[in-house]
């Protein structure tokens, strides 16, 4: 597995190259999904490039600091590219299209499976996958018993997110998979909170399985 020591003492040029470099990526990516997803995408705002330029440089920033100079840094920018276009959708339209879902788990699963095999870190691999499943099934079986909760889409994602949180491990897993509970359980209330008079039927679970999944990334060695 990755040197979490060397990683912690990467220079801040690494950081900020690494943060530019995902900002391109994200400005690519969105017209990319923009011209695939054109009813979904949203207006192409100057405020809404500029947030989501914002936000995307944090996330590789973040990620190349959490990971320094690793095989596995490519895969987990990936996912930070893709988290930012998923949760704005996933909050205007309630949705998590598969265009997005699908190639985020196939491309994550190639770039760690090449991360894993040069240096011999193959269990990680097995481990993500377990995690894979296991999330994927956990969600589904809490899909299928709950009336307003979790969505389809929802489900989906837990397989990518159960994929980058298992190759870490299996503290990483359950405490990803727990937090998005507890933010999705807060971001519910806040929002009934804030429009008492128009209870919102639907609220976005997306959003709070990505910042949970990512925070643990980030928090948990």
């Amino acid at each position: 597995m990755f040197d979490t020591a060397a990683a912690g003492s990467v220079s801040p040029l690494f950081i900020a190259g690494v943060g530019f470099a995902g900002v391109c990526l994200g400005l690519l990516s969105d017209a990319l999904i923009r011209r695939a997803l054109p009813q979904l995408a949203g207006e192409a705002s100057i405020r809404l490039k500029t947030a989501t330029a914002a936000v995307t440089f944090a996330l590789s920033a973040l990620l190349a600091w959490r990971f320094g100079i690793a095989a596995e840094l490519p895969a987990y920018v990936l996912l930070g590219l893709v988290a930012v276009p998923l949760a704005r959708i996933d909050i205007a339209h309630h949705l998590l299209p598969n265009r997005l879902v699908g190639p985020l788990l196939g491309a994550g699963l190639v770039l760690l499976s090449s991360a894993a095999f040069s240096h011999g870190a193959a269990g990680n691999l097995y481990r993500g996958v377990a995690g894979s499943v296991i999330l994927f099934v956990s969600y589904l079986i809490l899909a299928l018993t709950s009336r307003n909760g979790l969505g389809m889409g929802d489900v989906k994602l837990a397989a990518p997110l159960g994929l980058y949180l298992g190759y870490l491990g299996w503290s990483q897993l359950f405490y990803g998979g727990a937090l998005a509970f507890v933010a999705g359980g807060l971001a519910s209330v806040f929002l009934v909170l804030k429009n008492r008079e128009n209870k919102p039927k639907e609220v976005a679970y997306g959003p709070s399985m990505l910042a949970a999944g990512l925070a643990i990334i980030l928090l948990i060695p």
